[in-house]
């Protein structure tokens, strides 16, 4: 007896005297009478009989019995369920192998919600094709409630799902215990061995404590140490606390790639924020780059991370971030009268100063007119200003970066995928989709710089010659400094022995669009092409200005040394580490996956022909439902093939007689071989399934996709999809042994 309920055909009442072929199928025409009444099922009472198998059973009403109140505050009792309703169904099995109602109440004691029953728990369902998109967003660091509504959304409203965000919850929670496993630290152990076993370049290093408990932990991926190879002159490291269950500080490594993209060298989660803690950071990370220190790295002012940089790093340049210094100024002198001409006074002193000379005076000068003398965060300033002032500092190369904020960008993008409940695992997943992300942006600004071209702005020689070797953002820069000739003034003052000294007066732009005349000197050696500007820009950044630019072109020339294109930005050059593979987690190792993916890839390309009319729509919604029929048909028929014991001989009784060795190993024999004709058959229909549905004969229109039509045939193919899949051996999407190893 089958009751078609998906298709809304109207579930009889059940009566005394009904039959079924078996317990499942007793139980499904109940739940579907219960569903389409508004009630819920649950199994009361059953007997098994000596031969193990089922002799009754009662399905009742979810609300029969009676509930204790087992809370501890009487004030606030909970709901209880129970009502004692009387409503149910009583099967016995018959002779013929048969289940028979013997007994039916039908009348409940409490009021009736057809429309309600979806909230009902034995009326929920989960399907597999919603679990693979609840566990892909959840990979994906979306949170739950967003991964819900896109399920809402695809399914055309909460009343057209059969599962509630409750569910979806509880199901995304059983999965991270597969995946992450039950301890933190354990799960991110055993990670970490499923990533180098992929990829013996992934490198981690985990501290812990006399009681084992982590203390400390740093990784970093193969990808991300062979970048560092090409990038890693010039690094930012800030530390910052992130919102995990551990709350633990986040310290990244992060550079900048030749096309001024942000790229991680690796990660560190600390418990504690001394010099030891980083030393260990340090050094670990020191070892995992083979021993190669930065020429340079960028910090805040911590004062234990600055005694950890010059015990480990004695050899790296080592400067101060400059916007964690300024934007303390409101802090320390907001409460001044004088508050605004004090800072004008500090931005002067900072950014305008060309030299250290005219720094230390420009210093003293605020001192005196303020007062100032005797303020300590100014004197500390003073003292360390050999690591932030930037006429200190902008004689060296950094890559053009004075401050943190790319490692505090890192931390921004972070912030939308953890929260309170965030474990060490999953935030290790979400760096890793980081770096994917990363990966993906630098690869696109590849195309984009080999495949496009940015127009010149000038005539020059010069400006042709960056445009075929830099990168487009880097092009953009220089192309930046030649918009700026138009703002410079040049005057010679001095010409010995083929040496030019030249003054440029540069129209700069400062706060609210205004510019003040700067006054720049560059000495040029014609004979070399060689140019030295007081601005530092290309010390500092790897970009010719554009007062060293004038220079060369008031002396006609067309192109600049080799020494003045960094091989940093260029675009021409073939960088190792792309070729290098990383070590990640995939879904896609998954067989399940895989087949799920395969199938929906071609369902929704014939429902984009068949969803622009309701004749292809209708065509294909008939020929999917013959499909699935023949495919239950088709499982039905293997399920016997596996249980040969319940066929019935058309002779006499089986035999009891002792069969002797020799014809127990033939009929072993004769076993196996069925069972390898069984599983034959079942890949022989798994591969045709796909082709079937792929060679269905539909009207060809060359129409927009028409999303309505197209949803309304998603759902019952996701339905066929769960059955095909279940032809293989289940292999869960997350299965913690052997999640991520392709087969």
């Amino acid at each position: 007896m089958e009751q078609n309920v998906e298709n809304k055909d109207v579930v009889e009442e059940p009566r005394v005297g009904m039959s079924f072929s078996s317990v499942e199928e007793v139980r499904a025409y109940y739940t579907s009478y219960a569903k389409q009444v508004g009630f819920g099922v649950t199994k009361r009472s059953s007997k098994i009989g000596d031969d193990g198998k089922i002799r009754y059973f009662t399905l009742a009403c979810v609300r029969q019995g009676t509930s204790m109140s087992t809370t501890s505050n009487i004030l606030k009792p909970r709901p209880m369920e129970h009502n004692g309703c009387k409503a149910k169904i009583n099967a016995i099995l018959g002779s013929e192998g048969e289940f028979c109602l013997t007994h039916v109440v039908l009348e409940h004691n409490h009021t009736l919600s057809p429309g309600n029953a979806r909230y009902i728990r034995c009326h929920k369902r989960l399907d597999e094709s919603s679990k693979r998109r609840l566990e892909y967003n959840d990979m994906a660091g979306i949170q739950l409630s967003k991964n819900y509504s896109s399920c809402v959304a695809e399914a055309g409203g909460y009343e057209n799902l059969t599962f509630g965000e409750r569910d979806a919850r509880n199901y995304i929670r059983e999965v991270r215990l597969l995946r992450l496993g039950l301890g933190g630290a354990e799960a991110l152990q055993n990670y970490f061995t499923r990533m180098q076993s992929q990829n013996d370049g992934f490198f981690y290093v985990m501290d812990v404590d006399e009681e084992t408990r982590l203390r400390n932990v740093f990784w970093a991926d193969a990808l991300s140490r062979a970048a560092y190879e090409s990038f890693g002159d010039v690094i930012t490291f800030d530390m910052t606390y992130l919102t995990n269950a551990y709350k633990m500080p986040f310290a990244p490594f992060v550079g900048v790639n030749h096309h001024g993209q942000s790229i991680l060298f690796g990660c560190g989660l600390i418990s504690a924020e001394d010099t030891d803690t980083f030393v260990w950071l340090f050094e670990s990370w020191l070892k995992c780059m083979n021993g190669h220190a930065p020429q340079a790295i960028i910090t805040d002012q911590d004062k234990a991370m600055q005694n950890a940089i010059a015990k480990v790093f004695p050899k790296s340049r080592h400067r101060f971030c400059l916007w964690h210094i300024m934007k303390k100024v409101p802090e320390k002198f907001g409460a001044y009268s004088q508050y605004d001409d004090i800072k004008s006074q500090l931005h002067r002193c900072v950014y305008d100063t060309l030299s250290r000379d005219e720094f230390d005076k420009c210093w003293q000068q605020l001192l005196d007119s303020f007062d100032l003398h005797d303020h300590s965060w100014l004197e500390w300033l003073y003292s360390e200003r050999h690591l932030w002032v930037p006429a200190y500092v902008r004689n060296d190369f950094w890559a053009g970066m004075s401050s943190t904020q790319r490692s505090e960008g890192m931390n921004a993008f972070f912030d939308d995928y953890i929260n309170s409940k965030t474990t060490l695992k999953q935030f290790v997943d979400q760096y890793d989709n980081a770096l994917r992300r990363k990966k993906e942006n630098e690869l696109t600004a590849d195309f984009s710089s080999f495949h496009t071209q940015i127009p010149c702005i000038t005539f020059y020689g010069i400006e042709r010659q960056f445009q075929a070797v830099y990168t487009n953002e880097k092009f953009k820069e220089v192309q930046e400094e030649l918009r700026g000739l138009i703002y410079c003034c040049t005057s010679m003052v001095q010409s010995e022995g083929g040496i030019f000294t030249y003054h440029v007066a540069d129209q700069v732009q400062v706060m609210d669009g205004f510019r003040k005349s700067t006054k720049y000197v560059v000495e040029f050696n014609e004979e070399e092409c060689e140019a030295s500007c007081t601005c530092h820009l290309f010390a500092f950044k790897g970009i010719l200005c554009r007062h060293a630019i004038r220079v060369m072109t008031l002396h006609d020339k067309e192109e600049v040394p080799a020494k003045y294109i960094l091989d940093r930005w260029r675009k021409d050059l073939k960088r190792d580490y792309t070729l290098v593979r990383s070590s990640r987690d995939d879904l896609s190792y998954s067989p399940n996956a895989h087949r799920m993916n395969k199938l929906n890839k071609a369902f929704y390309e014939i429902s984009s022909i068949a969803g622009t009319s309701d004749e292809g729509c209708a065509k294909l919604m008939t020929q999917l439902s013959k499909l699935k029929l023949e495919w239950v048909e088709g499982d039905k028929g293997s399920e016997k093939l596996k249980s040969p014991v319940a066929a019935r001989s058309k002779g006499g009784p089986v035999s009891k007689r002792k069969q002797s060795s020799a014809e127990k190993a033939v009929n072993r024999l004769k076993a196996r071989k069925t069972q390898r004709l069984s599983q034959k058959n079942r890949s022989r229909l798994d591969r045709t399934v796909v082709a079937d549905v792929g060679s269905l004969s539909l009207p060809e229109h060359d129409f927009p996709r028409a999303s309505t039509a197209q949803s309304a045939m998603v759902q019952p193919f996701f339905q066929l999809l769960d059955d095909v899949n279940s032809y293989a051996t289940p292999t869960p999407i997350s299965d913690h042994g052997s999640f991520c190893n392709p087969s």
